[in-house]
């Protein structure tokens, strides 16, 4: 029996002339695990929230959900709370209270549960999830992946039928996420509860579903088994085919047979090149021409670097832990310089002292030929620092995307044209806007568009000040792989006019493509950096599907367009 049956579903959002929803046929069953994945802006969010009629975003709605063969509005908010677990993207935006403990029983004290049954779950929770190292500590002392881990616990302590994620590991490093999908998987298989995640990052966790659910401009365009779905996408020449992971688009690409199944997980794709290379003779000296990943931008030589730091150390407290010790840094004018590492590594602290927020007690940090231990931040943003957040939220002051964007024109520190935009206030907005593709949204609430949306709303705003310097904490996060290519080209068109780019990312195929030099930070410093190539070519689990795919038979192909190539190269040897 399905779990739920949604039936010629539509949505249409306040004063908004298209629908987010068209049309909508879906059928869940019991215990299924389904990934829903699509480009922002989609529809996936809205749909999701409509599986649980106390997050329904307000609108003109027709056509129905049924869940467990009824009616999904006739079940009372007791009912759903308890049956139908929601995890959000944001882990801050779903924690409630001050401690780890009370965030596990705050659901079912609210139900209203005997403390006997609590004290049974919430033991049980934590044991299943090894909270128990941090069960007492406070909640703000947690890493990101930590409060996920505690969000997905503390829904599950309600013993829910089914558990809806929303692109629960945008905010995760790789080996967060990956231990996150595996604990989503465990669930469903060893409990039985039905999944239901969106996700834009699909190389980890179309390897767990049962079914992937593609959607587009509001409607569903396909829906498959992860084997089979890149099958479909193929034959509808559907861009998405572009989103789905490096062995999945590496065989497609490759092969013309349209009936066999895709290899899904790395596993499947070492496997399918190795059978390819026995067939056409492949070896780790097959040359190739490099697709420019990884070729490091030159360094304008009578520039200063725009960031240098020298054993840097920093707390939050005067007895506290340090978070940076003895960091070193030098960034070259007008290259993109990329640091990866774990969660609660000290990456966004050090972006932190870059941008003056923060002062270290030892060590000299120049940003922009200034010292930062000298002037506050407001002196670095007039000097051309820009930043953008990993919180998006965080730089939205208004009622519409429109009214944010203008409100930074009438602030802007530089003449708009500094960086090759048009000088009128009136046009560079437009312009702007079209940059970032954000022009139809910019009469809406920024709160009220999808977490991609909010991530492009807010580049613009930032670019809209015409930095000399970007600091960028996770700007990929909830960004689809189509617009991840369109960022690449913005930041290296400003690149080209001079600025610099310091990027945080867990977004390692980003960062392997896109990037002039890597760094991976560990305990509150860089243990190693190079070019992209070298970089993740030499690590195990800090590096890209491709990588791991292929390095028994390549060198140093970091991406899957460096794996096509080279296969096709030796097939016409």
């Amino acid at each position: 029996m399905a779990l739920y049956e949604i039936k010629n579903l539509k949505f249409k959002y306040p004063e908004s002339e298209t629908f987010a929803l068209d049309g909508i046929d879906l059928s869940v069953d019991n215990g299924e695990f389904l990934v829903l994945c699509g480009k922002s802006g989609c529809g996936k969010s809205t749909l999701l929230r409509h599986l649980k009629t106390v997050l329904t975003p307000h609108g003109k709605r027709i056509g129905e959900i049924l869940f467990s063969g009824k009616p999904l509005a006739e079940a009372d908010l007791r009912t759903q709370t308890s049956r139908i677990g929601f995890v959000l993207q944001n882990p801050d935006n779903q924690i409630v209270t001050d401690k780890v403990w009370h965030e596990l029983a705050f659901g079912l004290e609210s139900l209203g549960i005997g403390d006997a049954v609590i004290r049974l779950r919430v033991a049980e929770m934590a044991s299943f999830f090894g909270i128990q190292g941090w069960y007492h500590k406070s909640v703000f002392e947690l890493s990101g992946g930590q409060k996920q881990l505690l969000n997905l616990a503390a829904v599950m302590t309600m013993q829910p039928e089914v558990l809806i994620l929303d692109e629960p590991t945008s905010q995760l490093d790789p080996i967060a996420a990956s231990d996150f999908l595996a604990t989503i998987k465990k669930i469903n298989t060893e409990i039985g509860t039905t999944v239901i995640l969106s996700e834009h990052r699909l190389e980890e966790v179309l390897r767990e579903a049962d079914n992937v659910v593609v959607m587009g401009d509001g409607k569903i365009i396909a829906k498959d088994a992860p084997a089979h779905i890149g099958h479909k996408l193929k034959a509808l020449k559907d861009p998405m085919l572009y989103a789905m992971p490096t062995p999945m688009r590496t065989f497609l690409a490759l092969e013309e047979s349209i009936g066999e199944s895709c290899p899904v997980t790395v596993r499947e794709g070492r496997d399918y090149l190795a059978r390819y290379a026995g067939a056409e003779g492949m070896a780790t000296e097959v040359g190739y021409k490099t697709n420019g990943a990884g070729s490091c931008h030159p360094q304008r030589s009578s520039d200063p670097s725009p960031v240098a730091v020298k054993d840097v150390w920093f707390r939050y407290e005067k007895n506290g832990e340090d978070i940076l010790r003895g960091l070193t840094l030098d960034v070259r004018c007008g290259e993109m310089f990329c640091v990866v590492g774990g969660n609660g590594t000290g990456k966004t602290t050090a972006l932190g002292v870059l941008s003056g927020l923060f002062k270290p007690y030892r060590g000299k940090v120049s940003v922009l030929g200034v010292d930062t231990t000298k002037v506050g931040s407001a002196a670095l943003f007039e000097k051309g620092l820009g930043v953008l957040p990993q919180d998006p939220q965080t730089l939205f002051t208004r009622s519409s995307i429109r009214d944010d964007l203008l409100d930074m024109v009438s602030h802007g520190r530089h003449a708009p044209s500094e960086r090759g935009f048009t000088a009128s206030p009136a046009e560079v907005l437009p312009e702007i806007a079209e940059l970032t593709e954000i022009t139809t949204l910019l009469d809406q609430h920024p709160y009220d568009v999808s977490g991609g949306e909010q991530q492009r709303a807010a580049l613009a705003k930032v670019l809209l000040t015409n930095p000399k310097l970007l600091l960028m904490d996770e700007p990929t996060k909830g960004m689809d792989s189509f617009f991840k290519r369109k960022l690449a080209g913005i930041l290296r068109k400003l690149r080209d006019g001079g600025m610099t780019v310091l990027i945080v990312s867990h977004d390692l195929e980003f960062c392997a493509q896109y990037a002039d030099r890597c760094a991976l930070f560990f305990d509150g410093n860089i243990v190693t950096e190079n070019a992209p190539r070298a970089f993740f070519s030499g690590n195990s689990f800090y590096t890209t599907a491709a990588n791991r795919m292929s390095r028994h038979i390549f060198e140093e192909a970091i991406t899957a367009e460096d794996v096509i190539e080279r296969c096709r190269q030796a097939k016409q040897r």
